[in-house]
Order: C-alpha cells, then sequence, then structure tokens
C-alpha cells in the first residue's frame, strides 16, 4: 500500500473515532447512559418523553394509506433476513476458525435499542426494532462477507465502487498479477488489527 493511501485511511479512522466521540457526547446532553446494553434515562426526562408520545389511534388516523398499505411488503422481508442471520452466522462459526479469520462480533452490528424511548408509541418502538435488526443484520453480513472475500479473492475491481467494505483496501490491485501471486498468502492473514484491543 502506497504512503498516501495509508496517510489517507489513517485520517479516515480518525475521523470516524471523532465520530464515534461526538456521538457519545449527546449522551450527556439528552441524560441517558448505558447499562449492560440497556437505556437508562432520568425520571424527569422520562415524563417528558411520554407526554410527547403520539397516541396510536391518531398516529394511525395520521397516517398515509400508502405507507399502511405496504406494511405487509415491508414485513415480509424479516424471515429471509432471520434465515440469513442464522445461515452467516453458522458460517462464520464453522469456517472462519479453519480459515484463521477472526469472527465478526454480531452484537456490534445488531443493535435494537428504541424500545427505550418514551416518546415514540408501540408501533414506532415495533417499526425501529425491525429497521435496528434489518440495518444491523446487512452491516454484520457485509462484514462476514468482507472478511471471507479478503482471504478467498482479495482483489479490487476495475470498476469504481459506491460503497467499499472494511477490508478493501488491503486488497490487491486489479491486473496486478505478480503482487496477487507473491503476496497472497501474506494478504489472507492481514487481520492482525482485529485481533489486537482497540486502541482507547
Amino acid at each position: 500500500m502506497n504512503n498516501r493511501l495509508e496517510a489517507l485511511l489513517k485520517e479516515i479512522k480518525k475521523l470516524e473515532a471523532e465520530l464515534i466521540n461526538e456521538i457519545e457526547n449527546k449522551k450527556q446532553l439528552y441524560s441517558y447512559e448505558i447499562i449492560k446494553r440497556g437505556i437508562l434515562f432520568k425520571a424527569d426526562v422520562i415524563t417528558q418523553h411520554r407526554q410527547k408520545a403520539e397516541r396510536i389511534w391518531d398516529y394511525l388516523r395520521h397516517a398515509k394509506f400508502s405507507n399502511v398499505a405496504t406494511t405487509p411488503v415491508i414485513w415480509l422481508n424479516l424471515l429471509p433476513a432471520v434465515l440469513m442471520d442464522i445461515s452467516v452466522s453458522l458460517f462464520q462459526y464453522s469456517c472462519f476458525p479453519i480459515y484463521g479469520i477472526p469472527k465478526v462480533k454480531r452484537s456490534d452490528y445488531v443493535v435494537i435499542d428504541r424500545q427505550y424511548l418514551q416518546y415514540l408509541n408501540p408501533i414506532e418502538k415495533v417499526n425501529c426494532m425491525y429497521c435496528g435488526y434489518f440495518n444491523g443484520v446487512i452491516g454484520y453480513v457485509q462484514e462476514v462477507a468482507a472478511r471471507t472475500e479478503h482471504y478467498w479473492c482479495p482483489i479490487k475491481h476495475a470498476s469504481k465502487l459506491k460503497t467499499v467494505h472494511s477490508r478493501y483496501h488491503q486488497f490487491s490491485d486489479f491486473g496486478d498479477a505478480d503482487h496477487y501471486h507473491q503476496h497472497l498468502s501474506e494478504i489472507r492473514h492481514q487481520f492482525d488489527e482485529l485481533k489486537q484491543p482497540p486502541q482507547q
């Protein structure tokens, strides 16, 4: 990897850390703390939130017909998401130890916590739980797939990608046959930063 690319990646990681810190600072602003993955708000904040929750009847009465009509289509995707969640988990737990790939921590991706928000009514809470689960599974599956691709086919694409996954920057350049064949074994095992505890 060239120096310019390394510098850009370091800058991206620095900005990501700053973003995470900024999000963490919101805990104080909105008066909550996380205790064993549960969210605890101050009592007066909970009271204020409950007063702002829209009643179910009002929520349904003001809902667009198209939003209500498409709800079954949205929820049909839950079954394939659950099946993918299970099959990908089985895959990584059975195959990653064989390949020497560090396992993806599912709980880093699948986060369901919006049900603690008392300004949401029960329908909104269920919808938010679904979105948190579905998007979390997609992120989790993408990371498992990224580590799998890193091991089996670490070659960048010739075409420009809209987004790239977490392992892509370590891949061999498209068309660089010498680098690929000379460094494949080395690239396949470049997971050191995942095996080390993150720096504080």
